[in-house]
């Protein structure tokens, strides 16, 4: 989630605490049992505010300012008819509280907050979870102690993995949304193959301290990320199992190694795929020329021989394969079969060979680096047929799409919000909200020569324009000046 500005955060989080309690008085008039309620249902909630605190006093009329309503509250009313509760994006501070009182249960969410400490085992109780979102805080557990206590489960030790999970209760199967990503959670990943049975479920444990190897996924997922942590050994379990509904899928920046399996027809729904910056090794399989949904593909850092057949990848938005050792001259089907491609990386691999004149039918291109390769020949003069590095204009400050997903048994679309690393003045950065605005062209490094074609000149969108280090020869062409947005150029050792 997008942070807001003041006025409208504090908007949001007085319309959160609004939806709440009108869903309590919701309760107390449809149910002619609780209308006698006393002071344990005002003082349940007030127990819960004890553990947060925040610095602005947002939840300030959590307190006193409400005892007049919560004073017709019983304990029964809180304790078993509250459904949802959703405090993300708040400043909370403090422990996880505890929720035993809170039953029923059925959605908490605390994402975005500054919680910190140990999760609270009162979180194991709540036997009616569907969703659990405690993603981007400070919070500690041990992950197989952590899934014990969420999801009723018995523990075994088990010699060269850690442990084993067995269910323990039908809680398991009835989790559809589970975030604990951004903390400091550690311990080993149990194995998923019989866990997390509800079709859809999304998975994102990201950015913590898990490791070692991932022995299976749930079987009916839509959402995986486990990126961004120290997992490791092979990645057969891919293969494991059918992910016919899987549309995101991310396990970038960890240890894993091994050949990637061949995969065959299993991801037909897969719009997200993020394998980068691993240890993969060996070539890039033929079966990833079947996602025909896929719109961002990412597998730097790990392969090396020629470039797979993409060409039934006909909708891909964004295709980053920098820092492998691809080689091979840069193929036909690249500019023949993507039309829609705006963002293109091949850096820093071992592509040789002219520049095919199919890249100039890449009308949507805004960055295209071919920098660090041992291309040779000369620049195409249809480079002047990439239209949008002509216009100054961007329509899309993001390059953003959506894709079809259930949650909580509701139907709708992801919006998603690409990003990419850019080499920017000899340093890389990330690039997302603003990567719509970015007009690159990047052909430094390589065996380039002739003249640099004027045609290169018509580009006035771009704002970054590296030539450097190639034999090119002759003058600078005269209408250089014409690309007034440039804020990046380097033509230098040629």
């Amino acid at each position: 989630m997008m942070m807001m500005a003041m006025s409208g955060g504090r908007f949001l989080q007085h319309l959160l605490l609004a939806v709440l309690i009108l869903f309590l008085f919701q309760q107390i008039v449809a149910d002619s049992d609780v209308l006698s309620c006393g002071d344990d249902g005002r003082e349940a909630l007030l127990v819960f505010k004890q553990g947060l605190a925040d610095d602005d006093g947002f939840l300030s009329s959590w307190g006193r300012q409400l005892s007049g309503f919560f004073q017709n509250l019983s304990g029964g009313c809180t304790e078993k008819k509250l459904e949802l509760l959703h405090l993300s994006g708040n400043k909370i501070k403090g422990f996880v509280p505890d929720f035993t009182r809170f039953s029923s249960l059925k959605q908490l969410g605390l994402a975005q907050n500054r919680l910190n400490g140990t999760i609270h085992k009162s979180i194991g109780q709540m036997f009616e979870l569907q969703s659990l979102d405690l993603g981007d805080n400070s919070l500690k557990a041990i992950l197989g102690f952590l899934l014990f206590k969420i999801l009723g489960l018995y523990l075994l030790p088990l010699a060269n993995w850690g442990l084993i999970f067995q269910n323990g209760s039908e809680v398991w199967d009835s989790i559809e949304y589970f975030n604990i990503s951004y903390n400091h959670i550690k311990g080993n990943l149990p194995k998923f193959s019989s866990l997390f049975l509800t079709s859809y479920v999304q998975l994102d444990m990201s950015s913590n301290h898990l490791e070692g190897p991932i022995l299976s996924l749930p079987p009916f997922a839509s959402y995986i990320n486990l990126s961004r942590n120290k997992f490791s050994g092979s990645s057969s379990f891919i293969c494991s199992i059918s992910f016919e509904l899987l549309t995101y899928f991310d396990l970038s920046n960890n240890l894993l190694s091994g050949k990637l399996p061949d995969c065959r027809s299993i991801f037909g729904e897969l719009a997200v795929l993020n394998l980068a910056n691993n240890g993969f090794s060996g070539k890039i399989p033929p079966s990833m020329g079947s996602l025909h949904n896929i719109l961002t593909l990412r597998l730097s850092n790990n392969f090396f021989g020629k470039l797979t057949i993409l060409s039934n990848c006909t909708r891909l938005r964004i295709l980053d394969l920098q820092d492998n050792a691809l080689s091979g001259k840069i193929p036909e089907w690249i500019g023949e079969s993507l039309p829609s491609l705006p963002v293109l990386s091949l850096e820093s691999n071992r592509f040789s060979d002219n520049i095919p004149f199919q890249l100039c039918r890449l009308t949507n291109i805004q960055i295209l680096d071919l920098s660090l390769n041992n291309i040779s020949g000369s620049i195409p003069k249809c480079f002047n047929n990439f239209t949008a590095l002509s216009e100054e204009r961007s329509s899309h400050a993001a390059i953003t799409y959506e894709y079809k997903y259930l949650y909580l048994g509701y139907r709708g679309e992801f919006k998603y919000v690409d990003s990419a690393w850019l080499t920017w003045k000899g340093s890389k950065y990330e690039y997302k909200n603003t990567l719509g605005l970015v007009k690159s062209l990047d052909l430094s490094v390589n065996k380039l020569d002739g003249a640099v074609p004027e045609e290169i000149m018509s580009l006035v969108g771009l704002i970054a324009l590296n030539l450097s280090r190639n034999n090119f020869s002759g003058a600078i062409p005269s209408k250089i000046g014409q690309l007034k947005s440039l804020n990046f150029l380097d033509l230098s050792r040629n």
